[in-house]
Formats: structure tokens, C-alpha cells, sequence
């Protein structure tokens, strides 16, 4: 009589294979929950980045000087030049050009105070740099510009 060969997996085999595959997920689980706990920071890193050069773009396009009859005021919608801003910041979150807090800006402020500096390049062009700083959920971006009197 032929004898019939049996194939399959012994008990240790399978216990052994059982622990391999547990210990795999058990690492890939892990990278996954820290890919999904830090999936918000480039979100919060872009609506930082959003809001300081939406500023900084407000506050390059307005005079170099103050105009004759201009305003020298606290009141950022009656700001005309870019050294009204010096010193402009907020506490209480991001707030429109009417000084309307924005739904959902809250954790975000101007801080420390845009400050605006004047210098004189190379070719002796006066230049103002102007530098915002917007802190949020995500730390403190910093940004800069230059406003030229041409």
C-alpha cells in the first residue's frame, strides 16, 4: 500500500506566522497613527502663510508716505501709507480691514507688531522693509517685504 503524503501547516508554523504578521501590523499601525495625528500641520502651516502675506500685500500697496492730507490714525481702514501699520497687532484673532473678527481665524494674531524700517540700498533708493509676523496653532511665521519710493 502507497503511502499519501499530507501537506499543511504544523501548530509552531502557524503560531510563528501569527506573530510575524501581528508585529507588522503592529509597526505599520503606528506609522499610520502618526501620519494621521500630523496630517493638519501643512494646514495650519498654509493658512499661517495665508495670512501674512495677505497683509503684507495690503501693506505694500498703500503709500510709501504719508500723503498731505493723509491719516495718521489707529484705524486700519483709514490706514494710506505703510507706516501707519508700524506697530499693528492683534490679540484677539485675525480681523478684516473693518476690524470684523474672521469666523474660524481666532487662534491666529499678528504678533509680534509688523514692524516697518526704513533703509537705503546700494543705489540710493529709499526702500521701507516691512515685516509681518503671524502666530498660530502650528508657531510664529515671519515675513518681509520692501516698499521702494519710485
Amino acid at each position: 500500500m502507497k503511502q499519501v503524503m499530507q501537506r499543511g501547516f504544523t501548530l509552531i508554523e502557524l503560531i510563528i506566522f501569527i506573530v510575524v504578521v501581528g508585529a507588522g501590523m503592529a509597526g505599520i499601525m503606528s506609522v499610520m497613527t502618526t501620519t494621521v495625528k500630523s496630517s493638519a500641520d501643512p494646514m495650519l502651516r498654509k493658512q499661517t502663510i495665508a495670512i501674512a502675506e495677505s497683509l503684507l500685500n495690503e501693506i505694500l500697496l498703500k503709500e510709501y508716505a504719508n500723503p498731505p492730507d493723509g491719516y495718521s490714525g489707529a484705524d486700519r481702514a483709514q490706514f494710506d501709507d505703510v507706516d501707519d501699520y508700524n506697530g499693528y497687532v492683534t490679540a484677539s484673532g485675525i480681523v478684516d480691514i473693518r476690524g470684523t473678527a474672521t469666523p474660524g481665524l481666532t487662534s491666529y494674531n499678528i504678533s509680534p507688531a509688523v514692524v516697518v524700517a526704513t533703509s537705503t540700498d546700494l543705489t540710493g533708493v529709499s526702500a521701507k522693509m516691512v515685516t509681518v509676523s503671524v502666530t498660530g496653532p502650528g508657531g510664529t511665521l515671519t515675513l518681509s517685504g520692501y516698499r521702494a519710493n519710485y
